[in-house]
């Protein structure tokens, strides 16, 4: 693996192993309902990845690559405003969405996070769970959303809701984290794979008490309380590490800057433009002249007067 530097750019002494920012935006202002009470919230991403990202180079130059958005039919590049949705329902055939007709549709503008149930967290299968966000109040809306969390918390129980975010509707949990409400949007049932549908699964397995007993044993002298700080990844530690070498090692390369494009001068290419006229025009003459002079050399038809 070889490290890249743009070119004009010095080399960072400090790599961190951090992909995300300090900064906390709100990715979406609605609102928790249920019953007739309603708590303006904001939504914030709870989580984030922290993988070690890569760009993709060309192996000849190590210049990034390039991906554009480019439509085959017409030959040409086409910009975000050009793009629309179309959905396939034939081979060929599509029926095209815009996004006003999607933000418009019942249940997606209403921009409410709508509590329908309230159950026990145990009975949730985490295989329905997807991301997770953090909601916190808007103005106004402190002292319910309290009584909300309190109200949870005293109970046991998380609600069942029902929410829309951008152009996707999703059921989802809202449960006590800590001083926060913790919020995550899950997959309909129909969207969750039986496992039934695995064939792998058709076996049959003879289980002896004595094995049964071993393997107990087993799980018990590794119980422990649930501690998520003392698991690390281990691979993206051992991925900076061998970046950390290189960069020391000065086995980076510099990435070239991109070569600058001609630009066409208005001036230079009329007079590129006059000076090929001139040369064509140039050429037509001389051949008109050599024509004069071949035509000169012919005696006139008819009878001819000697001396």
């Amino acid at each position: 693996m070889t490290l890249i530097i743009p070119a004009g750019c010095r080399q960072t002494k400090h790599i961190n192993a951090s992909n995300g920012s300090d900064t906390v935006r709100p990715i979406w202002k609605g609102a928790v309902t249920f019953g007739l009470v309603y708590i303006p919230v904001k939504l914030y991403a709870a989580t984030e990845r922290r993988d070690v990202k890569f760009n993709y180079l060309h192996s000849r130059c190590h210049t990034r690559i390039q991906y554009r958005k480019f439509c085959p039919y017409c030959r040409e590049e086409v910009g975000e405003d050009e793009i629309v949705r179309g959905y396939e329902y034939e081979k060929g055939r599509y029926v095209v969405l815009d996004e006003g007709e999607l933000e418009n549709l019942p249940g997606d503008s209403a921009r409410n996070i709508a509590l329908l149930d309230f159950v026990d967290l145990e009975e949730i299968d985490p295989i329905y769970y997807d991301k997770s966000y953090y909601l916190a109040p808007a103005d106004g809306g402190e002292k319910v959303y309290a009584l909300l969390r309190e109200a949870l918390f005293q109970s046991g129980k998380v609600g069942v809701a029902r929410v829309s975010i951008r152009t996707k509707e999703s059921l989802a949990v809202v449960r006590v984290s800590g001083p926060a409400l913790l919020m995550n949007t899950m997959y309909y049932p129909d969207e969750v794979r039986p496992a039934a549908h695995l064939p792998e699964l058709n076996y049959r397995a003879d289980l002896h008490q004595k094995e049964v007993r071993m393997a107990l044993s087993l799980v018990e002298s590794l119980a422990g309380p649930f501690d998520p700080g003392k698991y690390r990844d281990e691979r993206r530690e051992a991925v900076l590490e061998l970046i950390r070498a290189k960069a020391a090692g000065e086995t980076a390369v510099i990435t070239p800057p991109p070569r600058p494009e001609k630009v066409v001068d208005l001036m230079e290419a009329l007079q590129a433009s006059i000076e090929q006229v001139k040369k064509e025009r140039g050429a037509q003459k001389g051949a008109g002249k050599t024509a004069s002079k071949k035509w000169a050399k012919v005696e006139p038809a008819g009878d001819a007067v000697h001396p």
